[in-house]
């Protein structure tokens, strides 16, 4: 089983920095390759930009729960969820 998770492409957990605007601040955020591309997927699900998902996000969260401790680990954990909701819908579908 580990070579599903050892053998997978360099570029998946290879990382990017990109930089954006939240509340108006410019700054960067480093994420590996793979949690972009959810991003990116969610984003366009949303019909917005993936830097405007990411700062909706954060406003939201501001809002709800102040200012997060690591913001990065807030946007690995919105992909978890993402994914996870995503696994679930034909389940929630088929019992219906």
């Amino acid at each position: 089983m580990c070579h599903v998770f050892a053998g997978q492409d360099p570029v998946r957990y290879a990382t990017t920095t990109r930089r954006l605007r939240l509340n108006g601040q410019s700054t960067s955020i480093r994420l590996e390759n793979s949690f972009w591309a959810i991003l990116d997927e969610i984003a366009a699900q949303e019909g917005v930009t993936t830097p405007a998902f990411v700062s909706k996000l954060h406003a939201e969260v501001l809002e709800l729960r102040g200012e997060p401790e690591n913001f990065t680990s807030l946007l690995r954990c919105a992909c978890l969820v993402f994914l996870e909701q995503r696994a679930a819908a034909p389940r929630l579908l088929a019992a219906e």
